[in-house]
């Protein structure tokens, strides 16, 4: 397990890459092979609300770029609980390129950390429109 000192070390690399538009890098650099990506419910078209494998998260991120246009995103964080996990606010401005409907949104994603020290879970919590 790590110690506080090492998840804010990854975190603030994850919250760093982030915020520099480095998506790419990050899940190169901090991911385990098999991570396993969560969203609250599946995306359109998605069989699953979860994407296992690296590539399975590629395709997820190149979806989301595909499908929205990103104005601004910002991370904030990481908030570090236990010994194996920290979370991370994440607001964005994007207009989905289908629909042209701009909106703003603010989803917490919490990683767990496996004992090598990469990222093997991402989950992420956001409200969903009804």
């Amino acid at each position: 397990m790590a110690t506080g000192k090492e998840l804010m070390q990854l975190g603030g690399q994850l919250v760093e890459m982030c915020n520099e538009g480095r998506d790419t890098d990050c899940l190169n650099e901090l991911y385990a092979p098999d991570a396993v990506s969560a969203e609250a419910v599946a995306m359109p078209g998605a069989d699953s609300a979860e994407a296992v494998g690296l590539e399975a998260i590629r395709g997820k991120h190149d979806w989301w770029y595909s499908a929205h246009e990103v104005h601004s995103s910002k991370a904030e964080g990481p908030f570090v609980h236990g010994d194996n996990q920290f979370s991370v606010i994440f607001d964005m401005d994007v207009t989905n390129r289908e629909s042209g409907s701009r909106m703003q949104m603010r989803e917490v994603a919490t990683y767990f950390v496996n004992e090598q020290g990469q990222i093997h879970r991402e989950q992420f919590a956001y409200a969903l429109d009804e």
